[in-house]
């Protein structure tokens, strides 16, 4: 997550195509390939909502690799 030394003010929660989360300013301009998730909001609600939405901190390439791999596996062994 983006950390800044300023806590006050709007903060938004940003989500890319890896599922990927960053805590934003809201004074900041939204760089490309992010979108907002959540907000403006205070920045303890964002957090909130960073850890309610973000349970698996790996990027959503990697789980699918990983998903796959394990269906993969699970059907080789019943064969």
């Amino acid at each position: 997550m983006s950390e800044t030394g300023d806590h006050q003010g709007d903060w938004l929660v940003l989500v890319n195509e890896e599922e990927q989360h960053s805590l934003w300013p809201g004074f900041v301009a939204v760089p490309g390939g992010w979108r907002i998730a959540h907000g403006p909001d205070a920045r303890d609600s964002c957090l909130t909502y960073v850890e309610r939405a973000w349970p698996d901190i790996r990027p959503r390439s990697v789980r699918m690799a990983l998903t796959n791999a394990a269906t993969a596996a699970d059907a080789t062994h019943r064969a």
